[in-house]
């Protein structure tokens, strides 16, 4: 069962603000009011109210129990941020989307996009043992940034490539990065492309057509 800690001005405020940080209803869990805190005499003394939220009935299916953790994860990071389900979202599917947004959520792009890699591994991972499926994570908008980058860079080295007729290998990316050049390029006749190398160094090498093999 998840417990936290939380403040607010009063200890209406408080339960409000942990209802929303677990995405819970009032019926899922059990209040312990440690203080209600005391309003000082113009704003000097001033106590937040502090409780501890017990829950007491876990969330089920995929997307409440992603919510939940995923919430549950930026918040143990300390990190300024929310999270909101995409609009894309399809409730027959086994995967679920988020889209976060806040004051640290650049904190979680990190270099190349690693840090939200690393925060959509854990939780998945964390997710995999209560409910099945997939949670893909995005940041205001960034994985698109990115793939739209991807795609003007694929198009940019492959006229070069053409020009030089010799191939130029790529930078290390995802699976998801490599798929957006491959498809990008796919009705190139002038070029073709192939990935190589193993693991997170797995890159993709775009060369002449003439080089193409049957």
């Amino acid at each position: 069962m998840e417990t936290m800690e939380v403040t607010g001005k009063s200890v209406d405020e408080a339960i409000e603000i942990a209802l929303e940080q677990l995405g819970a209803n009032r019926d899922q869990v059990e209040i312990d009011v440690i203080s209600e805190g005391k309003g000082g005499i113009l704003g000097f003394g001033a106590e937040p109210a502090r409780i501890r939220v017990l829950m007491i009935d876990m969330p089920t299916g995929l997307l409440p129990v992603s919510k939940l953790v995923l919430d549950n994860v930026m918040r143990n990071m300390s990190v300024t941020a929310s999270s909101a389900a995409s609009k894309n979202n399809d409730p027959q599917s086994d995967t679920v989307e988020f889209d976060i947004e806040g004051e640290d959520s650049g904190l979680l792009i990190g270099r190349r996009g690693e840090s939200l890699k690393a925060l959509q591994f854990i939780v998945n991972l964390i997710v995999n043992r209560k409910s099945e499926g997939r949670v893909i994570l995005d940041v205001e908008g960034y994985k698109e940034r990115r793939y739209s980058s991807l795609r003007t860079l694929a198009k940019r080295v492959a006229e070069r490539v053409v020009d030089v007729g010799q191939p130029i290998t790529l930078e290390p990316m995802t699976p998801n990065e490599r798929r957006v050049i491959h498809m990008e390029l796919s009705e190139n006749n002038k070029v073709g492309t192939e990935s190589t190398g193993m693991g997170d160094q797995r890159k993709i090498t775009i060369y002449p057509a003439s080089d193409k093999t049957d």
